[in-house]
């Protein structure tokens, strides 16, 4: 019996491919991934097609976007808004949507956060080429994040930047002279927001809180989301194999936000029922509220019922600034009040409210070497 090398070729050969290991859509490459949204086994060709086609098909169905049409794309440097105008830049020359893409960026003033990924968004903008425009909260409402936590608080961080980004983007859109702004809001994004509504028992932003597109008759600015059904793992996937350029540390004041207690409710659904994420969303879309029977307050001589009654108004402005509100004051100006009477007057180290990351990294801002 003769022998052979271990250097021989015809010893050396690769083990042929099992059936059960090849994509389960083109049957002829090695799958590598599972999808996290129906658990099919493909090859990274094949996910990139089947990941792109469906945030096409999304667009097209909603009709988000209209020839000729200038839109902004809400950047933070996060793994969301790079995919975001990584796959806006590619569909846009793709199939010729014909819109004219301009990244838009907020800065809250966080440092150590929002410094560093603004700096991944810059980067983005040479990558794409694409234009990029920088709105601050500083330069907006004379606060950054930093002072607002220094004066009201940790655990209410989120509202109150929750309340500027949203009016933020609208403000960077108005001076640009855009009427459209995309968000990189997926589906679990959405989930969530349904689950928060639920849970705090906000009725009336239940029917709202899985719309595609969200636009007032009172503002000429809309905002669309192309990753409504887009699952947040796949996203990452995405970016990973793409190896996009993307920032991916954690707000330093996020662990504090009540939207994590609806992740993690959603994390664990999801590890039962994959299809979770995306059943949510359809129950949102389904949902109709009963239509409340209207009642007045009890009226003064004189008094006219349309005055008393405090329903919502389409086209309301804010007194003060001139923002959409349904209200006479906007929640942006009632927070800013509040932020001016009670403007800290200790550092921020001192703050009781402060603690784990946020005081660590107050901390370390202020030593010198």
């Amino acid at each position: 019996m003769s022998w052979a090398p271990p250097s021989d070729p015809v010893n050396n050969k690769s083990k042929p491919i099992k059936i059960s290991q090849l994509c389960e859509l083109c049957h002829c490459r090695k799958a590598i991934l599972k999808r996290p949204k129906n658990l099919q086994k493909i090859c990274k060709e094949c996910f990139y097609y089947v990941f792109e086609t469906e945030i096409h098909n999304t667009i097209v169905t909603n009709n988000l976007f209209q020839r000729g049409e200038r839109v902004a794309v809400g950047a933070s440097g996060g793994k969301d808004s790079t995919v975001l105008a990584h796959i806006m830049k590619l569909l846009n020359e793709r199939h010729d949507y014909g819109i004219d893409i301009t990244l838009l960026s907020v800065d809250e003033g966080i440092v150590g956060y929002r410094d560093d990924s603004l700096a991944t968004v810059k980067r983005n903008q040479k990558q794409y080429g694409l234009p990029l425009e920088i709105v601050s909260f500083k330069e907006l409402y004379n606060w950054t994040m930093d002072e607002i936590v220094a004066t009201a608080g940790i655990r209410n961080s989120c509202t109150y930047c929750g309340v500027f980004r949203r009016q933020s983007l609208d403000r960077g859109a108005q001076k640009l002279n855009i009427h459209h702004v995309i968000t990189g809001h997926n589906a679990d994004d959405m989930a969530e927001t349904v689950l928060m509504n639920i849970l705090r028992g906000d009725v009336a932003r239940l029917e709202k809180s899985t719309a595609i597109i969200t636009q007032s008759s009172g503002s000429p600015i809309k905002r669309s989301k192309p990753f409504k059904y887009s699952y947040q793992k796949e996203i990452v996937l995405y970016a990973h194999y793409k190896k996009l350029d993307y920032f991916s540390t954690e707000c330093t004041y996020a662990p504090e936000a009540f939207r994590g207690t609806a992740r993690e409710l959603m994390k664990n659904l999801e590890a039962v029922r994959p299809s979770c994420i995306i059943d949510i969303i359809h129950s949102g879309e389904n949902l109709v509220l009963k239509e409340k029977e209207q009642r007045f307050k009890k009226l003064a001589p004189g008094q006219d019922p349309l005055t008393v009654n405090s329903g919502f108004i389409d086209g309301n402005r804010c007194e003060r600034c001139g923002y959409l509100s349904s209200n006479k004051i906007c929640k942006a100006c009632m927070l800013l009040e509040g932020l001016e009477k009670n403007r800290a007057t200790i550092i921020l180290e001192k703050d009781s409210s402060v603690d784990g990351a946020a005081r660590v990294m107050r901390t370390l801002e202020h030593l010198s070497f």
